[in-house]
């Protein structure tokens, strides 16, 4: 399923996270590549947002969540690829499956706090995964265990593309909501 959203008279789709197939065929000398996408996130979301007014980041759409809300989505799941790579490490056979209904997310009233607290601990976050990451074992990256949603193995370096794929829609989605309220 494919959402469509107007932006200055012109209609743009994105592709429902939810709808979203993965091929997880490259090699394992991807993950410095991947690592850098990851690192490099906190730093976009900066700058996506820096000149952004309050009432912007904290708008909701008809549908969806805030700009706030998306960073803190973000925020929310950093455990699960920590918590996934440890799984895998320990020989677990299907991963735990994250939260479709996003609770904590919906809990966490994001909007009622301030951006930077927001973007400090995201960066926080994401350098703890990339460290994480980095101090695995190369032989450790080709380990693998089931997706419970995408029924089919994920092996760890997967898990950087996985997170960093994520990030990357959440940041289409807040610049498409900056443009949209921008312009409204």
């Amino acid at each position: 399923m494919f959402l469509t959203t107007i932006e200055r008279g012109k209609a743009m789709t994105f592709w429902q996270w939810t709808e979203r197939q993965f091929r997880f065929d490259f090699p394992v000398t991807k993950l410095p590549d991947l690592l850098e996408r990851i690192r490099g996130t906190p730093a976009r979301m900066e700058e996506r947002v820096r000149d952004v007014p309050r009432d912007l980041l904290v708008r909701r759409p008809e549908k969806g969540w805030s700009i706030q809300e998306n960073i803190g989505h973000l925020l929310d799941l950093g455990y699960l690829p920590m918590q996934r790579i440890g799984e895998i490490l320990s020989g677990t056979e299907v991963l735990v499956a994250a939260d479709m209904a996003n609770r904590k997310t919906h809990e966490a009233d994001h909007n009622s706090k301030d951006v930077r607290d927001l973007l400090r601990a995201f960066r926080h976050d994401r350098e703890k995964l990339v460290s994480r990451f980095e101090q695995l074992d190369p032989s450790d990256l080709e380990k693998a265990a089931l997706h419970p949603r995408l029924k089919q193995p994920l092996r760890i370096v997967d898990i950087a593309y996985f997170d960093a794929e994520h990030d990357d829609y959440h940041l289409a989605r807040i610049g498409a909501l900056i443009r949209k309220f921008a312009g409204a």
